[in-house]
């Protein structure tokens, strides 16, 4: 059962990248802001439903303690939200998946100690696969600009900055992932599962305040029940999150990096549905990246 649900989390997640990227509105200034409502919304009724079905007890301390590991986590989300806008998907999931290279690097740094050599091999693959993005997109933007052509794609407007949106994805993601394991495994400071309903209803509170400021700030019409592309992605993301606790207790070692790897799903989605076209070199360093994705996924369960 356990790949069953290694795939069902790699197929949740590379789907919901495909419903965040046709929920982003490059001409809606607020479309960042009302995914993070749908998600929020999903994740405080999955936190409410969890803590129902399982008996859980929920402490209102938990989630101020546990707030520096939500902000960072949330953070990372919502300018990847944010970055959907400018950017093509097929990009922006591979960068953004390499969150997992920078907290290697975090630990090694922090926590030092021996390195394996796949581990160094998938580092150097994720970064020089995401400066090698960033170089492209730069030639791209060039050559848009001589073109006179600016208008055909609203993210040759913010030029080159489009790539830094799932780098900061990335490093914020990574940010949170390490904070986790110190909340977590270093110093113990709360249980696994007030740690998962402290984020939630954290993410509740946001979706509301980012509510407020649609509706009664920006005055924009906004209802929650009209939303069903961004309802799908928010529902979507928390599935994966469901089956991925089960695929990895029952067998870490190759779910993990199956599990890394589901931005190839999200590039796949990408080419079928969003008709996203990109030469033969972005297609290649996306390969190298997601390789290198594979590996360090595998080589951190060794």
């Amino acid at each position: 059962m356990w790949f069953l649900f290694a795939l069902l989390t790699t197929l949740a997640w590379g789907c919901a990248d495909l419903f965040y990227k046709k929920g982003s509105d490059a001409d809606d200034k607020l479309s960042h802001l009302k995914v993070s409502v749908m998600v929020g919304l999903v994740m405080g009724i999955h936190g409410i439903g969890y803590m129902l079905f399982n008996e859980v007890s929920f402490n209102l301390m938990d989630m101020i303690k546990y707030l520096p590991v939500s902000a960072l986590y949330i953070s990372s989300m919502v300018i990847g939200y944010f970055g959907l806008r400018y950017l093509e998907l097929s990009i922006s999931s591979p960068v953004q998946n390499s969150s997992g290279a920078i907290t290697a690097i975090l630990l090694v740094i922090l926590f030092p100690q021996s390195v394996h050599w796949l581990t160094i091999a998938g580092l150097v693959l994720i970064t020089g696969g995401v400066i090698g993005l960033g170089v492209l997109e730069k030639r791209a933007q060039t050559a848009i600009l001589k073109a006179d052509n600016v208008s055909v794609d609203p993210k040759y407007q913010i030029g080159v900055l489009a790539i830094t949106f799932p780098i900061l994805y990335a490093i914020f993601d990574a940010l949170g992932t390490l904070a986790d394991g110190i909340y977590l495994d270093e110093l113990k400071l709360m249980s696994a599962d007030a740690a998962l309903l402290a984020y939630e209803f954290t993410w509740f509170i946001v979706a509301i305040v980012c509510f407020i400021y649609i509706k009664f700030v920006k005055k924009q019409r906004f209802n929650v029940l009209k939303e069903p592309v961004r309802a799908t992605a928010a529902i979507l993301e928390t599935a994966g999150q469901f089956f991925y606790v089960f695929a990895m207790t029952g067998n870490a070692v190759i779910s993990a990096p199956l599990i890394a790897s589901y931005s190839i799903v999200s590039v796949i989605l990408s080419r079928i549905f969003l008709k996203e076209k990109l030469n033969k070199q972005q297609y290649l360093v996306i390969t190298i990246v997601m390789i290198g994705i594979a590996i360090l996924g595998f080589a951190e369960e060794l």
